[in-house]
């Protein structure tokens, strides 16, 4: 039987600009990389992930009534999401991302949350009432919101699963309830502690500083490239990257990775095969464009870790 999932989190449309290299500041280039709307969001690619790896997800988001509401609320029909706790708001208009994208794949994003901003307790007591088997969440939306989801879940006996994005060192990860896999990448790791991990030492201090702030089971660190930093309070572990083609955007590969290590745990209890098979994911969604478009199959990650043709 597939797990069910709820996922609350953000639901956005991106404006995805492809260019060479982002201009100095009050420099003015012409590129002709190209501009598109395409779906995004953090909480909306991980739902998609969870649904196209094979699980029943549940999403609960709030969209504008606009435009890119309507989009965006048709494509998680068609992607096969439960979108009975999509709530609409008629005063805030639908979430933007504005996502650079340089020539070597690399990504700079700056999100507008609009309608993300207002999702409300109610909204999620709500969606909560779907008994889902685990619920993931993001910090796209209110972090006061998230940790009251955290909260909720927790009391029902649910399990908790945080992809720690955006990262704010202002947020009280202290306030958060027990969860059972808290998974930042390097970046945000930084911003939590003051510590960039890029290697075993660094990674280690930066995961001993965490670990004292959020009580988790397991904390993962995604580290693009390199791979991943597993720890478990005692004990830590590097999971290897994986390489399935050459890189041309990493937009929604930390999403994909997420998601798919929080399926398999569900799955199989293994934190490392987990680990492995969000790897997996997350090699396969760099070598495709776009944001939820560039997430893989659960055919496609067994492929890959079978050492086949994606």
């Amino acid at each position: 039987m597939s797990k069910k999932i709820l996922v609350i989190g953000s639901a956005n449309m991106d404006l995805s600009m492809n260019m060479y290299k982002l201009p100095e500041a009050g420099q003015t280039l012409i590129d002709d990389g190209g501009v598109a709307y395409l779906p995004g969001g953090k909480g909306a690619n991980a739902a998609i992930a969870f649904s196209r790896l094979g699980a029943e997800c549940v999403f609960s988001a709030k969209l504008g009534a606009d435009l890119h509401g309507q989009r965006l609320y048709q494509y998680y029909k068609e992607q096969g999401l439960n979108t009975a706790y999509v709530k609409v708001d008629k005063e805030n208009p639908t979430g933007i991302a504005v996502v650079l994208k340089e020539s070597d794949g690399n990504n700079r994003i700056i999100v507008y949350p609009g309608a993300n901003a207002h999702l409300s307790a109610d909204n999620i007591a709500e969606a909560l009432d779907c008994n889902p088997d685990a619920v993931y969440l993001g910090f796209e939306v209110p972090f006061a919101v998230a940790v009251n989801a955290a909260r909720m879940a927790s009391a029902r006996g649910i399990p908790v699963f945080i992809d720690a994005a955006p990262a704010d060192k202002e947020h009280a990860l202290e306030n958060l309830p027990y969860v059972e896999i808290f998974s930042p990448n390097e970046t945000e790791t930084k911003e939590y502690t003051g510590i960039l991990p890029q290697g075993a030492d660094s990674s280690l201090r930066a995961a001993l500083s965490l670990y004292k702030r959020v009580k988790c089971r397991y904390l993962v660190i995604k580290q693009g490239e390199r791979g991943a930093f597993v720890y478990d309070g005692r004990h830590y572990r590097f999971v290897p990257a994986m390489r399935a083609g050459n890189t041309l955007d990493t937009t929604a590969a930390g999403d994909a990775f997420t998601a798919a290590m929080t399926l398999r745990y569900l799955e199989c209890g293994d934190i490392i095969t987990a680990v492995k098979y969000g790897v997996a994911a997350g090699a396969i969604a760099v070598t495709r464009r776009g944001a939820s478009s560039s997430i893989p199959t659960a055919a496609e990650v067994e492929a890959l870790l079978a050492g086949g043709n994606v």
